[in-house]
């Protein structure tokens, strides 16, 4: 082979590997901007972190229309859920329920309804007849049934949001958030999974009267199980929608868009926009084990430490293995101690950024143990404080 044909092929072959370095250098897709959604308000977040993926005006404080009903519906599964109330319990129809304007379930003036066929009829047909009747039975009337909307709402930390009636037909006073909004579908969905199903139901049928649920992504993604339409004219077309992916829940909220399919269309952007870029996992388990400490003068010597709650992080796609944990348990723990005190931390990091921090707890109490065992303890203790400082 001549000189040249030689540093030819030279050439060719390192221009080759140059080429394959900087495409194997670009090959990882960084995560791209939100995408631009046409609505007054709206929000996209993991569900198990509540972790933001996509925001504007979430703080701004809107008309919600029936969107309200989600916190009606969160009222009276609380109410279930101490016992105060019961699923077949029967509801006596007053004449404001049964002349209550816009969208209705048709309860007739006098009957006797079923709770659980109030709630569907909320739910599913976003009922107003509905809406009071339910009001008027929990709270004695609707103001009062407003003021525990309110109530719960501070509770959940929904702190721009306020609730004058139980249906969100227009009134003074009357408002809430995107950010809100979402706060409290986490808590609904978190607090009441089994009664949470009927957010998924297509149809339902009340009084020989069968009617659709207007959420149309119930039928155009199989991955989304509600939440909740509204619409009035100040509130314009809202839908707070929530999807399942394998084990990772997102919940869109798009409030004040221009007509009933923008509304279903921008909350698909927003969810497919979600999943397609990040990823859910649940790292540690609640209340198992994770790491054990000595613990001095106590009746046992060890004591187990593990997490409150499970441990979610919520992390761009193609980075989960570049995360790193670092447990830190802290040092002469002295009986007693109880069950879920804090005895040290689980830091979970992301090249550099902290991406979960949770205190690691005590999975059982430890009491103190006895007179003997204290005392050997604190000798121990000493002695090993002494070798300490040599």
């Amino acid at each position: 082979m001549t000189p040249f044909k030689k540093s030819t092929l030279f050439l060719f072959f390192g221009l080759l590997v140059f080429l394959s370095n900087a495409f194997a250098e670009n090959t990882e897709i960084s995560t791209p901007p939100a995408p631009t959604i046409a609505a007054s308000a709206y929000i996209l977040q993991d569900f198990h972190t509540g972790k933001v993926l996509a925001e504007n005006n979430a703080d701004v404080r809107l008309a919600p229309a029936s969107l309200t009903k989600i916190m009606t519906v969160y009222v009276v599964f609380k109410e279930l859920s101490s016992g105060h109330l019961h699923l077949d319990d029967l509801v006596t129809i007053s004449e404001k329920a049964w002349k209550t304007s816009g969208s209705r379930m048709f309860v007739e003036l006098g009957n006797q309804v079923k709770i659980e066929d109030l709630l569907k009829g909320v739910i599913i047909q976003s009922g107003n007849d509905a809406s009071v009747a339910l009001a008027e039975h929990v709270g004695g009337n609707e103001d009062t049934f407003a003021d525990m909307m309110n109530q719960h709402a501070k509770r959940l930390g929904m702190t721009n949001s306020h609730f004058k009636n139980s249906d969100g037909l227009p009134i003074d006073d009357h408002y809430t958030t995107a950010r809100d909004l979402a706060t409290l579908t986490t808590a609904l969905i978190k607090e009441f999974p089994e009664n949470y199903r009927w957010f998924s139901q297509k149809e339902f049928t009340f009084n020989n009267i069968t009617q659709q649920n207007r959420n149309k992504l119930l039928s155009r993604d199989e991955s989304v199980d509600g939440v909740k339409t509204g619409f009035t004219d100040d509130a314009g077309y809202c839908l707070v929608a929530s999807a399942l992916r394998e084990e990772m829940r997102l919940i869109s909220v798009v409030m004040g868009a221009k007509n009933a399919n923008a509304r279903a269309n921008e909350n698909q952007t927003l969810i497919n926009y979600g999943f397609r870029f990040f990823e859910s996992h649940r790292l540690y388990q609640g209340k198992t084990s994770l790491n054990e400490a000595r613990i001095w003068k106590g009746e046992s010597k060890i004591v187990p430490l593990g997490l409150a709650e499970d441990i979610y992080v919520t992390i761009p796609r193609r980075q989960y293995k570049d995360l790193k944990a670092v447990v830190t348990v802290d040092k002469k723990i002295t009986a007693p101690v109880e069950e879920g005190a804090k005895l040290g931390s689980v830091k979970v990091t992301l090249n550099d950024t902290v991406v979960a921090d949770k205190d690691l707890v005590a999975l059982k109490s430890v009491e103190q143990g006895n007179i003997f065992q204290r005392l050997s303890e604190s000798v121990l203790m000493m002695l090993e404080k002494s070798e300490d400082g040599k």
